[in-house]
């Protein structure tokens, strides 16, 4: 296939690396229970090790068919990954506050229109667990590893194909699809097209995974106050109408700061 006119991968491509993926953690994760009494695994520690070695095995696949480094599939950019980190990092964080409560209020709403079955329920609280091996999982792998796919190599992919806002919104419908459940994918699909306009800006996946990394701490945080009401509920009100104006500030921080590199890019 020639890359230059058939970038990869397209939609359909995309979701059949989806697919793949699903059926590679599955057999991983069926492999793993059968032996966790062997190796002395706990439900925790099985989960978290499917996710590392599924998405370890099919990055090594992926990147090894397409000819990517990490280096080029983490930090394409001409900066310095210390030096974005320093620059972007600090002004992401202050999108998060507005982002926790964002899809608290959507998911309120898909909720009451949707009702959760018994067996939903019961889905949501394994997956809030607060043992370190989830936690790890959910605040350090799980953005790590899904930045790295939908971003990475989607987004990437499809910005070779397609312009820039179906790009962004079509990888980021797919990282809502991947959630497999309604009540996180319109929140999923919002995250992930905020996710892809920072890695459009910055041709890095530091600020992407600074951002869901964050967010997926904050949320875990508010769960351990407080996990049978809800995160938005923990806190005090004038605390959530502070982070309007900070995601603000952020927003506009974010776009001075992208400004000034395609200035200097323009420049070089």
């Amino acid at each position: 296939m020639d890359e230059d006119k058939n970038p990869f991968p397209s939609v359909l491509q995309a979701a059949l690396l989806m697919l793949a993926l699903f059926l590679l953690r599955a057999v991983v994760g069926a492999a793993l229970y059968d032996a966790r009494d062997t190796l002395g695994l706990t439900e925790p520690q099985c989960w978290a090790l499917e996710t590392i070695l599924s998405n370890g095995l099919m990055f090594a696949t992926v990147m090894h068919a397409l000819k990517l480094t990490y280096h080029e599939l983490f930090h394409p950019a001409r900066t310095s990954i210390r030096g974005t980190a320093l620059a972007l990092v600090p002004r992401v964080l202050l999108l998060v506050p507005a982002m926790v409560l964002a899809v608290a209020v959507v998911e309120v709403v898909v909720t009451r229109a949707f009702p959760l079955s018994e067996g939903e329920r019961a889905l949501f609280e394994r997956m809030a667990g607060n043992d370190l091996a989830t936690l790890i999982v959910t605040c350090l792998v799980a953005p790590a590893v899904e930045e790295m796919f939908f971003r990475g190599i989607v987004l990437r992919g499809f910005l070779r194909r397609y312009t820039r806002a179906q790009a962004i919104w079509c990888s980021a419908a797919l990282f809502g699809l991947a959630h497999l459940n309604l009540y996180q994918f319109v929140a999923a699909t919002l995250i992930g097209a905020l996710s892809g306009w920072l890695y459009t800006r910055s041709r890095s996946l530091v600020p992407c995974i600074a951002l869901h990394a964050s967010y997926n701490t904050a949320l875990a945080v508010l769960a351990t106050l407080q996990p049978a009401d809800g995160a938005a509920a923990t806190l005090p009100g004038i605390l959530w109408l502070a982070s309007v104006p900070l995601a603000a500030v952020g927003v506009w921080l974010l776009r001075r700061q992208f400004d000034r590199q395609d200035d200097s890019a323009r420049q070089a």
